[in-house]
Order: structure tokens, then sequence, then C-alpha cells
């Protein structure tokens, strides 16, 4: 099953706005196409997924007002459910990931993060812990209150990071494996009004990149895993100077080698290119590219950072693009048919 897993990719997508829930698709190696092969919509609004390690088993946040967690076994041809999806004791769940023998989820509505156990199976349990953030931002639309939208662990393994779009800041945090109490450690202060979404950690792990959502640009931070500190260093505009109009960037990755970092800017419908100096702490925009649908949520690499995949939400499609080693412009190669589309996984 390995070389079958690996050979495998999952789609995410919002059910409530016609999506198929969780949508497996085969991966042609040679090019990079993708072609479904079935869907199960046994969570509502699985918009972010996240695969185990080994890859036998796809996590999933069900985005709704009462937010759920679940966990399917992706041994097999189709995914099937470990268990009932479990509450997470949160709202509006935006994001997922896995750290210290936990389950992790950032709750948009509520503006909080949840720790669920994970049990032998590889399914989460009841939440253990939930943090609450606090603060708020300029923008009264948007950040009258916190929006937790990304947690991730960091590169090293030992905190957990979570990016706050309400209150223009990234927090870190210990999560104790034993009990999965989370325990803010330091916070992160982004400029007011940027409204900060999520972030990407260079592969050389002292550094990480935020894309704000609210103004199109990309936060340039230092990182430094043995103090729990993260040191925002400066901002790097991801669309040419006097584009106007409806700007929302959503996602940022970084390229294997660290020459390069994509932003998906929506609205725009582009994928920015931005190339890292050797350093890691400066940003250049060199170029955008048409993302070949409207509203790209999520930008995603695949296993060998050769292809950039984007989930097209309002156009409902996901396209594929091969990247030009020298350059990092990606060239669109192709797309599928995805209603609602929120994110690609590949396992």
């Amino acid at each position: 099953m390995g070389t079958d897993r690996a050979a495998r990719a999952f789609i995410g997508s919002f059910t409530t706005a016609g999506g198929r829930g969780v949508t497996v698709a085969a991966v042609d190696q040679e090019t990079g196409a993708l072609s479904p092969l079935g869907s199960t919509a046994a969570v509502a609004n699985p918009s972010f997924l996240v695969s185990s390690p080994d890859g036998s088993v796809l996590y999933a946040v069900g985005e709704t007002s009462d937010g759920r967690a679940a966990a399917f076994d992706i041994t097999g041809p189709e995914p099937r459910l470990l268990g009932e999806p479990v509450p997470v004791d949160g709202a509006g769940p935006t994001h997922l990931a896995l750290a210290a023998g936990h389950l992790l989820t950032a709750n948009y509505e509520s503006g909080s993060v949840t720790a669920l156990p994970l049990r032998p199976d590889g399914g989460p349990g009841p939440a253990a812990s939930v943090l609450a953030h606090h603060g708020c931002g300029p923008d009264p639309d948007r950040q009258r209150e916190p929006h937790a939208h990304q947690v991730l662990a960091d590169p090293s393994g030992r905190w957990v990071v979570s990016v706050d779009l309400g209150t223009d800041s990234v927090r870190v945090c210990e999560l104790d494996r034993q009990t999965g109490a989370l325990r803010l450690h330091a916070e992160a202060a982004l400029r007011p009004g940027s409204g900060p979404r999520h972030l990407a950690f260079h592969p050389d792990g002292r550094h990480a990149y935020v894309v704000n959502e609210l103004a199109p640009t990309l936060t340039v931070c230092r990182w430094d895993a043995g103090s729990g500190v993260l040191e925002p260093l400066g901002e790097t505009a991801v669309v040419a100077h006097g584009v106007r109009g409806e700007i929302y960037p959503s996602e940022a990755v970084v390229g294997h080698d660290g020459r390069f970092l994509w932003v998906a800017c929506r609205g725009h419908d582009s994928i920015a290119v931005l190339a890292l100096d050797e350093t890691g702490e400066e940003a250049r925009l060199v170029t955008g590219v048409a993302c070949g649908g409207h509203w790209p949520r999520d930008l995603t690499l695949d296993p060998s950072g050769r292809r950039l995949y984007a989930s097209n939400e309002r156009s409902g499609d996901v396209t594929w693009f091969a990247i030009d080693a020298a350059t990092g412009i990606p060239a669109l190669a192709g797309s599928i048919e995805a209603p609602a589309a929120s994110c690609v996984v590949f396992c």
C-alpha cells in the first residue's frame, strides 16, 4: 500500500457550498495529473486535511459552528471513518495539525486552539484542552475578536504556533504530551490591521513567513527554536505596485530548497512568486501568474517539490503547475473539477 498511497491525493471541500467532502484522486507520477476515484461526505465541510506521518490516517476538520475533527483510515481503496467525528469545543475550525501525540485545531469563529489526544487506532479522542486567544485589531469588520486561522508544530517539534487574524499576532505555545495542556509561551505582534492568516517555515528551521489576509503582504520572520521566539523582520508585497481591487492572500508555501516561495492571492486570482535570498531574511517579488481559476484558497507542493497545486474554491476546480527550477515560475499544466475545493493533501 505504500506505493499506492504515495500516488494518491485527497481534496477537501465545503459540502455546504456543493463540495463532495473528501475526494480521493490518483496522481500521475509523470505529469502530476489528478484523476478522481471517489469521494465521501461523511464529514461536513472538511475544509482542511492533514495526514499521519506514515500516510495511513487522514485527519479532517469539520468547519461548522459546532466544530468537529475526524480521522479516516486510508490504507484501503476508500477512506473509512475511525469512529464518529469528535467535537473540538470550538466554532468554525479552519486548520489542523499533528503534534506530540495530539491533533490540534485552529478554531476561527471562537478564536481558540484545541488539543485532542490520539487514540491507539489513530483517531482523535475528546478534547484535552482549549486555549482561548484574547485581543482584537483595528479592522471593525474582521478584527473585533480573536480569529485563530492556523495551528502547526514548528520544525523542532518543541513548540506549537498559532496564527490569529483577529489579533494581528502569532502565538507560541507549549503542549504537554501527557496531559494535552496548552500553555502560552510567547506572542509575536505583527503590524496592526495586517490580518495574519497562515505561516510557513523555511527548510532551515530558522525563518518563517506569514501571509497576511487583510493586506496583500508577506511578513518575513526570524525563528529561534531554542527560545521559542518569533521575530518579525519586515513585510514584502505579494502583488505588483499599483495593483488595486479585492486581494486577500490565503496561503504561502516554501520550496524544498528554500529558494522560492509562492503565495495564493484570492480576488486577484494569482500565484505570487517570491525569491528568497541565501539568508532567508529577504523576500523579493518576482512575478505573479494566473491561478487558473477563481478564489485560490490553498496552495500545495507535491512531494517532489516540482509541482504546485491550487484549490480554487469559487470556480470549483484544482489546477496544477510545473515549476521552473531556475526561475521558480509555475506554468499551468492541467486542472480537474472539484466543487468548493479548499485544499489538497498528498499521502
